[in-house]
């Protein structure tokens, strides 16, 4: 065990050279914390956290704008507009909700709502530009984009499309199910991990007219049967982390910016040698520096730590952090990159960690409860 953790020093100072790029440092500026939520009882809708870094307090402010299972959240660029998705399972599909937010209290106004473009909205994005909501429909597995108005309002539709294909799976992917919808980080290209059909698809996006079209090459592929359903960009825009929920496992690609082109690198595990229990990976986030990757394992409860090498962008596995609860969904990073957050869904608790310069994960005393939490998403006081 000791040569082990020895083998691992080197290779996290050797090769990803530690200390050579200076970690976030605390953020002074005070943060909302939204959470997006599934019902509790009869009272559902976006959760409302207050962040104090300099203080070390996470508090809990209560309902920011009442809606049905509003299981993903995503801000306006401008941060002056709020949208999510709402699961509420009905037969025509599913909608997407418009909110304004006051930035001085942190509560949201309802504008309106939209159909999503399909039916089980999970996941969804704004584009940089402002201009477009990007949507993930997981059960009749398609995409759409939705125009922003000028008041933050949702317009028409601009594109609505559905993948087609299964996998190994015949019950989990008997069809597609698209899981999640990202934009490349210039923002030319929409990412769709498709769970039903282990493919990561690749759609150019335009901006004017919210317009997919099917990219050349249309596609990158994980093994069968591993259920792609979140993906993260490194900082350097040339290499993508998919994470893998049925697999509970990461694949590294290679992005080539000019023709789209995923290259497969790399699958790692998130669980440890010899776990045996449900395998369930949830969510990937790459350090702002750029030299450590985190994903979440329901299940295993935990949080899977990995080192990016500096040659090729892959991974090497750094140990794993017990979340705090159960069940954990979303991770997230504060702006500053000091610390992560962790939605524990089965327990109801949102927990911070403090991110230490070798990449490390330790506990703070700050944690809130939150019902069924989610997903989670800053924006900075006013």
């Amino acid at each position: 065990m000791i040569l082990q953790l020895r083998n691992l020093w080197l290779v996290i100072t050797l090769v990803i050279g530690l200390g050579s790029v200076a970690m976030g440092q605390t953020s002074k500026s005070e943060l909302f914390v939204y959470v997006g939520t599934y019902n509790r009882g009869d009272e559902g809708g976006i959760r409302l956290l207050r962040f104090s870094p300099d203080q070390e307090r996470l508090e809990y402010l209560g309902l920011a704008g009442e809606c049905s299972n509003p299981s993903f959240i995503a801000i306006h660029p401008n941060g002056r507009s709020l949208y999510a998705v709402s699961e509420r399972g009905s037969p025509e599909g599913g909608q997407i909700l418009s909110f304004s937010v006051d930035r001085g209290s942190g509560l949201l106004t309802a504008l309106n709502e939209r159909h999503s473009g399909g039916k089980g909205p999970c996941h969804l994005v704004v584009d940089p530009s402002g201009g477009w909501v990007l949507v993930a429909n997981y059960s009749d597995g398609g995409v759409a984009t939705l125009r922003i108005l000028d008041d933050g309002s949702l317009g028409e539709g601009g594109a609505r499309l559905k993948h087609e294909g299964s996998g190994v799976d015949p019950e989990r992917q008997e069809g597609p199910h698209a899981h999640s919808i990202n934009l490349t980080p210039d923002g030319s290209r929409a990412v769709v991990a498709d769970l039903g059909t282990d493919k990561v698809v690749l759609y150019r996006f335009d901006p004017g007219d919210g317009s997919l079209i099917p990219n050349d090459p249309p596609w990158g592929t994980v093994d069968p049967g591993s259920g792609p359903r979140h993906v993260a960009f490194h900082p350097d825009g040339n290499r993508v982390y998919v994470l893998n929920e049925m697999s509970a496992t990461l694949s590294t690609f290679s992005y080539d910016p000019a023709s789209g082109a995923l290259e497969p690198m790399q699958t790692v595990p998130m669980l440890p040698d010899g776990f045996d229990g449900t395998r369930s990976g949830a969510e990937v986030v790459v350090h702002p520096s750029g030299r450590f990757v985190y994903a979440s394992n329901r299940g295993h409860d935990s949080i899977a730590i990995f080192g990016v090498l500096r040659e090729d962008g892959t991974l090497v596995e750094m140990g794993h952090e017990p979340s705090g609860g159960k069940s954990p969904r979303n991770i997230a990073i504060d702006p500053s990159g000091t610390y992560l957050f962790a939605a524990n869904q089965n327990t109801n608790n949102v927990v911070v960690f403090r991110i230490e310069e070798n990449g490390q994960l330790s506990r703070t005393a700050m944690e809130a409860k939150v019902p069924r939490p989610v997903c989670l998403r800053f924006l900075a006081v006013d």
